[in-house]
């Protein structure tokens, strides 16, 4: 078996033959010492000739795509799939805070095309059209994910946090989460659905994640919260 590189906060670890390697807040790659996380949360192993990730907590679930955003899984607790990409993302959240690191392997057993290019100003690439301000609205809420440098951690705003990011009422904001998350779940997006068990935090993370996994928004797109900031800034302190 050829070995396996994880990346997390420009830091690097070998996952070697035969030996198994956690990710949690006592194991092999210490995330954090964040209480809300588990102490051994995923779990990378060689079974049946491969490498697999899997999910050996029982609170937290986490967000997997490969580096292109194309394929993407929701890996709840219990659950485990093959390693097949040459790069594997990792998105988890626990209490106010995601995490993002990176699988890199040698292997690559189906290899997925990059996304076409976009014609300049389009976005049409993205894989549910959305509204600019919807677009704006994620782009606030994972804004500290996206403006690093390499998988690491982020803080996800409170909806006060966010709304005052962007210069809306808590109103405005409320109504436009639950419109883009709305959509999301009418095409098969798992935790965004409101209710009984699944708080605005829960769903605000589970939103992060799934945009930044899948490309929904880049770093590309911090320029609309600049531009947002110039639209709302007070004349007579210009």
């Amino acid at each position: 078996m050829n070995p396996l590189k994880i990346e997390f906060c420009g830091e690097w670890y070998d996952v070697e033959h035969p030996n198994d390697f956690h990710v949690g807040r006592e194991s092999d790659l210490v995330i954090d010492d964040n209480p809300y996380l588990h102490r051994r949360f995923l779990r990378i192993y060689e079974e049946f000739g491969m490498w697999w990730l899997g999910n050996v907590g029982n609170l937290l679930a986490a967000t997997v795509s490969d580096a292109t955003g194309q394929v993407q899984a929701w890996l709840a607790p219990g659950a485990r799939l093959p390693i097949v990409f040459p790069q594997l993302n990792v998105l988890f959240s626990a209490g106010s805070t995601t995490y993002e690191f990176a699988i890199h392997a040698a292997e690559d057993y189906y290899a997925s095309s990059a996304m076409a290019d976009s014609v300049a100003g389009s976005t049409t690439i993205a894989p549910v059209p959305l509204t600019s301000s919807q677009r704006l609205l994620i782009v606030a809420l994972a804004e500290h994910i996206l403006r690093q440098s390499s998988p690491g951690r982020g803080e996800i705003p409170t909806s006060a946090e966010a709304a005052r990011r962007l210069h809306w009422s808590i109103t405005t904001f409320n109504r436009k989460l639950d419109n883009v998350c709305e959509k999301l779940d009418k095409i098969g997006v798992a935790g965004l659905r409101g209710g009984k068990g699944n708080l605005a935090t829960n769903r605000r993370l589970r939103l992060v994640e799934y945009a930044v996994a899948t490309r929904l928004v880049s770093q590309e797109d911090l320029y609309l919260i600049d531009r947002n900031d110039e639209a709302h800034q007070d004349p007579a302190s210009a």
